[in-house]
């Protein structure tokens, strides 16, 4: 190393450097111009570790010039002077000084290259540092002895978080409006009921006022003695009585109707405002067209599109109504729920679902927000409505036909009012609460189902796995001379303290043998599958068999006892307590259901027995598909004083991984529902304008009938009740 260095600072000699950059100088002129002057010579943070020191130089020697390759470097003066730049492979002291160039020239540029490759000097020793750290215990390792093989054998596998990739930009937060009051879910219950039958009426007389719709736009003409009756042609009747038609359905959902022109207002506007507005314009349009035409009518009105979409929107609603008033009466019934909330970067730097106790805060605001659809029509409504306006001006005024503006409004609006708007939310919406309602979940609005990464965690613990009652103590074994109560009582505190899921057992446990907790102190937790602590001067093990191995405690030989709770005093075996795990027949699906839909279980368990190798030979669970962390890290993610996310993603009723992995998924699949079908929605309603348009412009009167508009928005009202259908069946 010495050598190599001694031929780098021979190679970057100073008649080296002054022989590249000023050839033409006398070595005089060198001398005065790189005299070293007062300066501190400045240490970079890129510089490698510090060289043992070397000899100091006599005072009167502290300002001469210095030889480039083998002088001795002198003491820091206490006056300050310029930046110096090391040379690698020398030591820190044997530096080149040079004073702060004045003006750019040949030394500046020398100086700038010098600079330049001494860094890269410095990266080259670094990386060979690196390289020699990263192999030299390579040789410790290969020879394990006897006990690390031991360990590795008894201690589970872990997995260890991934490193999270690099922040991405955030977006700019849109300005959000306020949230709506967060009222109790019962009280919600009882307002979404309030008016629901009568909507429900309503929704049915509207359904059978298409029937005379369809008729009258179907059949040519009317019974010859009814026109004669009323002295009228048979097309003008025909237009008054589908005009009278449509004004009761009207009348029948005004209040759907007024509350879409509201959101208009309010610049919150909706596929329903397209609808509403082509009634209108409709209606008007039947009501002027046997004046317009002096009795000449040749075409029908749309007032049967009209009537259609008008129940469509209705029956919407509704169904959005009753899946709100289902899901707060679930939220309401129990007297203490369980939250889910999806909390950013729990683990590998994904969010992760987690299950936990608390007031229910936020139910309320959430579900009386926004639906994903209405975001949607948000945006894209207001340019359709533009479009559907300026496509009827061209069709009618820019062709030379103003009478026919009415008739352009209608049959363009008309065309771009999706019957399946109201129900890209609504109809997945119901039968997701009716599923969750089984189970004993309630979604929290959108809101609960928005929040979106490529990729989610969920977080199980003991109870997710194995609920009360589903762990049985079979028998108990005391060796030694300990009193039974003794053993009881400190493996109970050790698993009090643990937070293990079988606190429960052995609390009962304790109180059948009129015994108590015990004071501990120095509580840890071991990899290996179990925790010591230390009561009354005494050290207490509690773990599985493999940790009480692991840490040197005799067991009996032939021991049989798959799983079960060892108990040691003093590195002496005490007590064994024999467990027998019913796994539910809900938890297999369940699991197999958040792998489907790339969910990845996390094991935060506390149980010692509840290890990857046991859920997968006893229980028959995919182990491999999910993840199990080190043991400080499962207490970390199973802590029921961390903190969690303000949204609410839903509210349990009930234990088990059941009730928590349908609430996950079925979110998961609402959200995929309700975004296809409003896109295919928006896209309808972009093509029908589009059509409409063409059609319009054309003058296509016998193309441009009510009946073939009607088909085509059933046409594609189609995908979304199959979407809808998709989001329970998991």
């Amino acid at each position: 190393m010495d050598d190599e260095r001694n031929r780098e600072a021979d190679e970057l000699s100073l008649d080296a450097i002054l022989a590249e950059f000023s050839g033409k100088r006398t070595a005089a002129e060198d001398e005065t111009l790189f005299s070293p002057s007062p300066a501190k010579p400045r240490k970079s943070a890129e510089e490698g570790p510090a060289e043992p020191p070397v000899k100091e130089a006599p005072p009167e020697e502290k300002h001469a010039p210095r030889e480039p390759a083998g002088g001795e470097a002198s003491q820091k003066p206490s006056q300050p002077r310029p930046a110096v730049i090391p040379f690698p492979g020398t030591e820190e002291e044997k530096i080149l000084e040079f004073p702060a160039p004045q003006k750019q020239g040949l030394v500046a540029e020398g100086i700038d290259q010098l600079r330049q490759k001494a860094d890269e000097g410095i990266e080259e020793l670094r990386q060979r540092a690196d390289d020699f750290a990263g192999h030299m215990f390579e040789d410790a390792l290969s020879g394990k002895d006897e006990a690390l093989r031991r360990a590795e054998q008894l201690i589970p596998g872990v997995d260890e978080e991934e490193v999270p990739p690099a922040p991405v930009r955030e977006r700019k937060p849109r300005k959000l409006r306020p949230p709506a009051p967060d009222l109790p879910a019962a009280e919600l219950a009882k307002r979404y009921a309030k008016g629901l039958k009568g909507l429900r009426l309503r929704c049915v007389l509207v359904l059978l006022l298409i029937l005379p719709a369809v008729w009258l736009t179907v059949v040519p003409n009317l019974p010859a003695d009814l026109m004669a009756q009323l002295g009228m042609e048979g097309e003008s009747i025909r237009c008054y009585v589908l005009a009278a038609v449509q004004a009761l359905a009207l009348l029948l959902g005004i209040d759907v109707v007024i509350n879409s022109f509201v959101r208009l207002f309010r610049g919150r506007a909706g596929m329903d405002a397209i609808v509403a507005l082509a009634n209108l314009f409709t209606l008007a349009d039947a009501l002027t067209l046997p004046t317009l035409s002096q009795g000449q009518v040749t075409r029908a009105p749309f007032c049967v599109v009209g009537v259609l979409s008008l129940w469509c929107m209705m029956d919407g609603a509704l169904l959005k109504r009753r899946g709100q008033r289902l899901a707060c009466r679930t939220a309401a019934a129990a007297s203490e729920p369980y939250l889910v909330t999806r909390d950013h970067g729990k683990w590998n730097g994904k969010d992760t679902y987690m299950k936990w106790s608390g007031a229910v805060e936020g139910f309320g605001s959430q579900i009386q927000a926004e639906d994903g659809a209405e975001r949607v029509y948000h945006v894209t409504v207001p340019v359709l409505m533009a479009a559907c306006t300026l496509f009827a001006v061209i069709s009618s005024v820019g062709r030379g036909r103003s009478g026919d503006i009415l008739w352009c409004l209608a049959a363009i609006f008309s065309a771009a009012g999706s019957l399946s708007a109201t129900f890209c939310f609504g109809m997945p919406w119901r039968r997701l609460c009716q599923r969750l309602n089984k189970s004993g979940a309630a979604l929290a609005g959108w809101q609960g189902a928005l929040r979106e990464t490529r990729g989610a965690n969920l977080v199980l613990n003991d109870i997710d796995l194995f609920p009360v009652g589903s762990v049985q103590l079979n028998g108990i074994k005391v060796f030694g001379n300990f009193p039974i109560d003794k053993v009881v009582a400190v493996t109970a505190t050790v698993i009090r303290d643990a937070g293990s899921g079988l606190e429960k057992i052995f609390y009962d446990l304790l109180r059948s043998q009129g015994t108590l907790y015990r004071n501990g102190s120095e509580f840890a937790a071991y990899e290996g599958g179990g925790a010591s602590e230390t009561i009354r001067g005494e050290q207490i093990l509690v773990g599985s068999a493999s940790f009480m191995t692991l840490m040197d405690v005799a067991l009996p030989p032939g021991l049989k006892v798959k799983n079960a709770v060892f108990c040691a005093i003093d590195g002496e075996l005490a007590g064994i307590f024999a467990l027998n795990y019913h796994l539910p027949n809900t938890v297999p699906y369940a699991i197999d259901s958040l792998i489907r839909n790339r969910v990845t279980p996390v094991l935060a368990t506390r149980d010692f027995n509840l290890i990857p190798s046991m859920l997968r030979q006893k229980c028959k669970l995919p182990a491999e598909k999910m993840e199990f962390p080190a043991v400080e890290r499962r207490r970390e993610l199973s802590d029921k004083e961390q903190e969690h996310s303000d949204v609410l993603t839903a509210v349990l009723c009930r234990e088990g991984v059941g009730p928590f992995a349908e609430a996950v998924v079925g979110a998961r699949r609402l959200r995929a529902a309700v975004r296809l079908s409003a896109g295919l929605a928006c896209l309808g309603s972009a093509v029908g304008a589009l059509l409409g348009f063409y059609l319009t412009f054309m003058a296509a009167y016998a193309s441009l009938t009510a009946m073939n508009v009607m088909l085509f928005l059933l046409m594609w009202l189609v995908p979304t009740p199959l979407i809808s259908n998709w989001v329970d069946k998991y």
